[in-house]
């Protein structure tokens, strides 16, 4: 099958939804489809082959965080190009409702189209003002997709119809390990906490943990934090104030070491305030044999399986957070047992399974499209 698939954010930030697209396309074309992807990108060199830019983007606040997009004639001529030359029998576009490539694609498009839906967010004034024009837009849609309940529940609220529920997926091969790794490893008395995420990034809830390490120190001294993800060190220090020496920032690490540093920890913190459609990062951490400690906001629980595969502490409360953390690092049984079950529970993500479910949706629009054709 030929498809194409329209990415409305700069490939050269990698963020989850690059990351989805990037790992569904080399699943399809391993299995033999030929793939091409369209996207923003301002380094044209050391692109994956299957992909075309359309140039560099502009950055924009959206959504507690930083989306980087490209629009305008120049755009739109190089996106419908790409759709000819490409004859595509079903056109993949995410998040269609950005103003960016995938729109484009989507308003250009000639040929059965399937959405995916990431954002999920309860308010948006922005949505709520532009549903009404976006909704002939999105009539051209196929099929549709949501990444969660949490993305679908956006989607139907502000654009009406349905989607089909299919989630992020993840290599999950590639992030087990066949032992700790004694850089991120701790023991009994010096147990070791781990985040990840972007440090100005107030959502991801690095402030949280900061509240509530003082509280988890004092049960474990020896208690030690890794923080891996890029962003400003010395004000990320500065949260933590006195208790800083406890606290380590590696900074952006590797995938090997994401992998490492997951699977190596005593527990994985995930203590997200809002905004998450999914939680990819849940299920990489699961992949890893980590112990999670999250937030019970809804995509988080949905992944967890409302403590199955984790503990959940009340999100956005620190004192909170120490406790369930105090109390689970005091059962090492407890930990051990949570985490063997996500380790099997990720399965279901993996993209050998993920990328089968898409493609029934690109045959179920091709049979749809073809229909009304006729």
């Amino acid at each position: 099958m030929r498809i194409g698939i329209a990415c409305g954010y700069s490939w050269d930030v990698a963020g989850g939804v690059q990351i989805h697209i990037r790992d569904l396309a080399q699943e399809l074309i391993a299995q033999g489809h030929e793939v091409q992807v369209i996207a923003p990108a301002e380094n044209p060199e050391n692109l994956e082959p299957f992909l075309t830019s359309v140039g560099g983007a502009i950055p924009i606040r959206y959504n507690g965080s930083v989306a980087r997009l490209a629009f305008g004639p120049k755009v739109n001529l190089a996106v419908r190009n790409w759709l000819r030359e490409g004859n595509f029998d079903v056109l993949h576009v995410h998040e269609p409702f950005t103003p960016s490539v995938s729109m484009l694609a989507l308003m250009n498009a000639k040929c059965p189209v399937v959405s995916t839906f990431h954002t999920a967010m309860d308010k948006s004034r922005i949505f709520s003002l532009s549903a009404p024009l976006l909704v002939p837009i999105l009539d051209k849609i196929t099929a549709r997709i949501a990444v969660s309940q949490e993305a679908r529940r956006t989607a139907v609220q502000y654009l009406g119809g349905d989607a089909w529920i299919i989630p992020n997926g993840v290599k999950v091969e590639n992030l087990q390990i066949t032992a700790p790794d004694p850089r991120f490893a701790g023991d009994p008395d010096q147990p070791v906490l781990a985040f990840l995420g972007r440090l100005d990034e107030p959502r991801k809830g690095l402030p949280v943990v900061a509240a509530a390490f003082p509280e988890i120190l004092s049960r474990y001294p020896g208690a030690r934090l890794l923080v891996a993800g890029r962003g400003n060190i010395e004000q990320g220090k500065q949260l933590f104030g006195s208790y800083a020496s406890s606290v380590k920032f590696l900074g952006g690490i590797s995938d090997a070491d994401k992998a490492a540093l997951l699977g190596s920890a005593d527990i994985y913190l995930a203590p997200n305030t809002g905004g998450e459609s999914f939680g990819i990062i849940l299920v990489e951490a699961m992949s890893a044999g980590a112990c999670i400690v999250a937030s019970d906001i809804p995509a988080f629980r949905a992944v967890l399986e409302d403590g199955k595969y984790g503990f959940h502490f009340r999100n956005e409360d620190a004192a909170d957070l120490a406790a369930v953390v105090n109390k689970a690092l005091a059962n090492p049984q407890q930990r051990q047992e949570i985490s063997a079950r996500a380790a099997q529970g990720a399965w279901k993500y993996d993209w050998g399974s993920v990328a089968k479910r898409i493609f029934h949706v690109y045959e179920t629009a091709i049979k749809i499209y073809q229909t009304e054709v006729d």
